[in-house]
């Protein structure tokens, strides 16, 4: 997975184009884990690893919102 490591040095469409990739891959992942607990003979330890890289991806997912929403001083 390509991780951004500094979204201070990425313009702000860069981050757009690459949020909407790591939502649709988190979308995936949440589909072959419903699918692979639906098939009830799944492998746990697959599982597991799926739903920390889902977590990983929800991580980033927040850390390019907050760098795309302005921060509003009230």
């Amino acid at each position: 997975m390509n991780a951004p490591t500094d979204l201070s040095m990425k313009s702000d469409e860069v981050l757009r184009v690459e949020l909407e990739v790591f939502r649709r891959q988190h979308r995936d992942l949440d589909e072959a884990i419903v699918a692979l607990e639906e098939k009830g003979t799944a492998d746990q330890l697959t599982i597991r690893r799926l739903k920390k890289q889902k977590l990983r991806l929800k991580d980033i997912i927040a850390l390019i919102e907050d760098r795309l929403t302005p921060d509003i001083i009230a």
